[in-house]
């Protein structure tokens, strides 16, 4: 990572932790590849590799039907057929939500943030409906004093809404709200809002290394975070 790039000195002064979902906390990309290869053979499409449907997760599920259809990051299809996948991924993406897994570390790392005094919430674009299923049968809820999924508000990363809004949640200035992701709409987000991102490396950045990104640390997990830390 460019030394430029960093805006704010470790250790950096921090009152709440907010941590992305989807390639942060949980390997949700088996789950996600799979339900679209599923809409895609259901509609009589050739299947896609896991690798390739993985480079399409971080925007939302929307966006993931939309790339699957088309083979493209940024193309959109025909309204009709989207509004006749989108049902059918969302149907298999439920059969398959909870066999998501927890990334390495992540439990021991939430413990220690708890345990250092550090306020905790999650903000993800994956909407409220998987979401909190998802945090509950993977047991990680108990950790957040606040959720915001990709419908809790009327935008999500990476516009910087979000992240103010649990600024104001927390009673904190967003400079002591810390956002750890894996992926450009986290680091995106972050700056817009003025506060500090540390990234993992071993998510969902559509195929591209974190450590070209605008943000502050590249952390091999969540733990990992605690030495460059301090509680405002």
């Amino acid at each position: 990572m460019p030394d430029n790039l960093k805006r704010y000195t470790t250790p950096v002064s921090v009152k709440a932790i907010l941590i992305d979902l989807d390639g942060t906390l949980l390997h949700t990309a088996p789950q996600l590849s799979e339900a679209a290869n599923r809409m895609l053979l259901e509609m009589d499409y050739a299947p896609v590799s896991q690798e390739l449907l993985s480079s399409y997760i971080g925007n939302g599920i929307s966006w993931l039907v939309k790339r699957a259809l088309t083979g493209d990051m940024h193309a959109t299809p025909d309204a009709a057929l989207y509004d006749h996948a989108l049902p059918i991924f969302e149907k298999h993406y439920t059969e398959l939500l909870l066999q998501s897994r927890l990334f390495d570390g992540v439990i021991e790392g939430l413990d220690a943030m708890k345990a250092a005094g550090f306020r905790l919430g999650c903000i993800t674009n994956k909407v409220e409906r998987y979401t909190t299923p998802l945090l509950g049968g993977t047991g990680l809820a108990k950790y957040f004093e606040i959720v915001l999924a990709g419908d809790t508000l009327p935008e999500k990363k990476p516009h910087p809404m979000p992240l103010l809004h649990a600024a104001t949640f927390f009673g904190a200035p967003v400079e002591q709200i810390l956002l750890i992701g894996d992926s450009l709409n986290d680091t995106v987000a972050a700056r817009a809002a003025g506060c500090p991102v540390f990234c993992v490396p071993y998510g969902y950045n559509h195929g591209e290394p974190v450590e070209t990104l605008d943000l502050d640390a590249v952390i091999e997990n969540l733990a990992a975070a605690l030495p460059l830390l301090k509680l405002a």
